[in-house]
């Protein structure tokens, strides 16, 4: 695994992501403060053991294993303190805490889930490849909620997106009108019970 290059295949498809084009304070900085993201996404994906890549790391997925209860609050206040001053600004921050709020509340409130909070595939891997690269990731993602029998939860404010993971099985369950005036997304997916003839 290519950490630095996984960093900055994160940071490339970042900018494609209406919520971070929003956060990402707009100044000279910017690119370095979509690489200041793009690490700390890999880092916490990479120490909760929910990074997900392409054999070529042209797709890149985060699929954590989360409850409601699971987190450790200061750890979690001195890393948005800190995301706050190298990515987003104070006053993007503060905004950008509010519409968590909402999408947080979207999640289970009792038991285990998986979440995917990052999946993208770099443009140059488009086309016939892209099919072919969500499609093995979208597997190994099914594998992986078939396994623990959880559900996974995922949102996005990208319609063509929804699309796509309702053709792949996930139900939309909420569909909210953000702030910025466009629509957000809230897909599920339910695993199969686990057969013991399939084990």
């Amino acid at each position: 695994m290519n950490k630095q290059n996984i960093i900055d295949n994160v940071s490339t498809l970042l900018q494609e992501v209406p919520t971070s084009m929003e956060i990402v304070k707009d100044d000279h900085k910017r690119e370095k403060r979509f690489q200041y993201l793009a690490t700390y996404m890999v880092e916490k994906a990479i120490e909760k053991d929910a990074l997900i890549t392409s054999p070529d790391e042209k797709g890149i997925a985060i699929l954590f294993k989360t409850n409601s209860k699971d987190r450790n609050f200061w750890k979690d206040l001195i890393m948005d303190l800190k995301l706050a001053l190298n990515v987003t600004g104070i006053k993007k921050g503060l905004a950008a805490m509010k519409v968590q709020k909402y999408v947080k509340a979207q999640r289970p409130k009792e038991g285990d889930y998986l979440y995917c909070w990052f999946w993208g595939i770099l443009s140059d891997a488009r086309g016939s490849d892209d099919a072919k690269i969500a499609y093995d990731m979208k597997n190994k993602f099914y594998a992986i909620a078939r396994d623990l029998q959880l559900p996974i939860y995922a949102e996005t404010r990208i319609r063509r997106v929804s699309l796509a993971y309702r053709r792949y099985g996930f139900e939309l369950f909420n569909e909210w009108d953000h702030p910025s005036g466009d629509k957000m997304y809230f897909l599920k997916y339910t695993p199969p019970p686990k057969d013991d003839k399939q084990q």
